[in-house]
C-alpha cells in the first residue's frame, strides 16, 4: 500500500490542477494590507481571512482530487494494470485515499505555516486589544484538515459507485453544503418558529442531520478569532466523530469497490 502511496503523491504532484488550485494561495500574502482597511480588527479580520482561504483551497483540493483520482485511473485503465498485480482492491483503494489525505495535510501544512506568519506580520503592524491565542488557531487549522480528510473520504465512496467523474464532483459539493448546513436545520425544525411546519418535514431533517456529515462541528474560526477557550470534551468528540465516520466511510468504499466488476 506504501508503494501505492508514493506512485499516486507523484502523479498529484506532477498534475497541474494541483498547482492551479495551490497558486490561490498567494493571496494569503495581500491579507495584511486587505486587512488594514478595517483599521480597528486587523488581527481578527487578519484570522478570519487566513481560515477562509485555507478552507477554500482545501475544499477545491478534496473536490477535484479526491473525486477525480479513481476515476482517471480507471478512464486511462490504469486500475487495471495495478489489480492485475498481487495486489488487493482494499490495497489499492486504501493507498490512493492515503496520498489524497497525504496530500491534503501538506497543502495544510504548508498554509497553515504562512498563515502565521501572515496573523503575526498584522499583529506587528497593527497590535491588537486582546492577545492572540495561537493554540486556539493551530486547532482551527487542524479541524478544518479534519473536515476535508472527511470530505475526501466522501469523494471516494461516491467514486466507486460512479463510472464517470460528474456524481465523485458534484455529489461531494452537494454533501458538503447540506453537511455544512445540517445543523442550523436542524436546530431550527426544533424551535418554537418550526412549530407549524409538518411533521414530515422535521422528521426528515432529523434524519439527514444524523446520516449526513455534521462539517459545521468542526468550524472553531470563532475560538481562534476571538480567542474563546476550547472546550476540550468538545474538541475530543469531535475528532472521535471524525474518526468513526471517516472509516465507517472507507469501510463501505472498500465494500463495494471490492464487489464492483472492472469493465
Amino acid at each position: 500500500m506504501l508503494e501505492i502511496l508514493a506512485i499516486n503523491l507523484k502523479g498529484i504532484f506532477r498534475d497541474r490542477v494541483y498547482y492551479g488550485i495551490l497558486s490561490i494561495a498567494i493571496l494569503l500574502l495581500l491579507i495584511p494590507q486587505l486587512s488594514s482597511l478595517s483599521m480597528r480588527i486587523v488581527t481578527e479580520l487578519s484570522i478570519t481571512l487566513s481560515l477562509s482561504l485555507i478552507s477554500f483551497i482545501l475544499l477545491l483540493l478534496a473536490v477535484f482530487v479526491g473525486g477525480t483520482s479513481l476515476w482517471k485511473d480507471m478512464d486511462r485503465r490504469y486500475s487495471f494494470s495495478v489489480l492485475g498485480l498481487p495486489v488487493s482492491r482494499s490495497a489499492y483503494l486504501l493507498g490512493k485515499f492515503a496520498a489524497s489525505v497525504a496530500l491534503i495535510l501538506a497543502t495544510l501544512l504548508f498554509l497553515g505555516l504562512v498563515a502565521y506568519l501572515v496573523v503575526w506580520w498584522a499583529s506587528q503592524i497593527y497590535p491588537p486589544q486582546r492577545p492572540i491565542v495561537w493554540i486556539n488557531l493551530l486547532a482551527a487549522l487542524c479541524f478544518i484538515g479534519l473536515k476535508y480528510v472527511m470530505l475526501v473520504a466522501v469523494a471516494y465512496l461516491f467514486a466507486t459507485v460512479s463510472t464517470s467523474f460528474f456524481l465523485p464532483i458534484f455529489g461531494t459539493i452537494v454533501i458538503f453544503f447540506t453537511g455544512s448546513a445540517s445543523q442550523e436545520a436542524y436546530d431550527y425544525v426544533h424551535t418554537e418558529n418550526a412549530a407549524s411546519l409538518p411533521p414530515l418535514i422535521k422528521h426528515a431533517a432529523s434524519s439527514l442531520y444524523y446520516i449526513l456529515p455534521n462539517f459545521s462541528s468542526f468550524d472553531l474560526n470563532v475560538n481562534a478569532i476571538y480567542g474563546v477557550p476550547l472546550s476540550p470534551q468538545g474538541v475530543l468528540l469531535t475528532v472521535i466523530y471524525s474518526l468513526v465516520y471517516t472509516g465507517s466511510l472507507l469501510w463501505g468504499a472498500v465494500i463495494i469497490f471490492s464487489r464492483r466488476e472492472m469493465k
